[in-house]
C-alpha cells in the first residue's frame, strides 16, 4: 500500500514538474515577443533601467538587484536575470 502511493505521489510530482516547464517556456516565448514588439513600436526603455545602469556601473550588482525587485515586482532570480540583461 505504501509503495502505491509513493508511486502515486511521484507521478504527480513528475506531471506538476512537466506543466510548470511547459509554462516557463511559454514565458520565455511571450518575453521574447514582448521585447520584438517595443522594439519595433520605438516604445522607451523601462526609466528605471536606467538608475540600474548607474548602480551596476558603481559595483552596486546587490542593490540593483534590488532596486530592481522593489520596483518591477520580481522575484530574487528574476531581479538578478534582469541586471544581467542590462550589463
Amino acid at each position: 500500500m505504501e509503495y502505491i502511493l509513493i508511486f502515486i505521489a511521484f507521478l504527480i510530482i513528475i506531471n506538476v514538474t512537466a506543466k510548470v516547464n511547459k509554462l516557463e517556456g511559454r514565458i520565455k516565448r511571450m518575453q521574447y515577443t514582448l521585447d520584438q514588439v517595443t522594439k519595433q513600436s520605438g516604445l522607451p526603455e523601462n526609466l528605471i533601467n536606467d538608475e540600474l545602469r548607474k548602480l551596476i556601473k558603481e559595483g552596486e550588482d546587490v542593490k540593483a538587484i534590488k532596486k530592481a525587485r522593489e520596483t518591477l515586482g520580481l522575484s530574487l532570480i528574476e531581479g538578478k536575470e534582469y541586471i544581467d540583461k542590462l550589463k
